[in-house]
């Protein structure tokens, strides 16, 4: 599979970015897909999940009715749309698809969010 990210950038705080990814190599519709988060000297980190035909989604508690995930399958696409967003939200953001045993993701490269005070 490949994920190529897109939308990173530099913001204000307050402000809002959407970050999207395409994927190829599986088909994209069966596959739940999440974003992910490493902030400088921190772990990879949970962001959020929608499922496979887009109908359930949940988040991270830091980014809960700020953030929302979803998906266009007919353009293999997820999204992440961030709001109000707060200078500890800079980090690179990389997009994850379930892996076909559903134990583990594949990741794509990750895009930069950087947002200043």
């Amino acid at each position: 599979v490949q994920l190529q990210a897109s939308g990173g950038g530099l913001v204000q705080a307050g402000g809002s970015l959407r970050l999207s990814c395409v994927a190829s190599g599986r088909i994209f519709s069966s596959y739940r897909m999440a974003w992910f988060r490493q902030a400088p000297g921190k772990e990879r980190e949970f962001v959020a999940a929608i499922s496979s035909s887009g109908g359930s989604t949940n988040y991270a508690d830091s980014v809960k009715g700020r953030f929302t995930i979803s998906r266009d399958n007919a353009k293999n696409t997820v999204y992440l749309q961030m709001s109000s967003l707060k200078p500890e939200d800079t980090a690179v953001y990389y997009c994850a698809q379930r892996d076909p045993g559903g134990s583990s993701w594949s990741w794509g490269q990750g895009t930069l969010v950087t947002v200043s005070s």
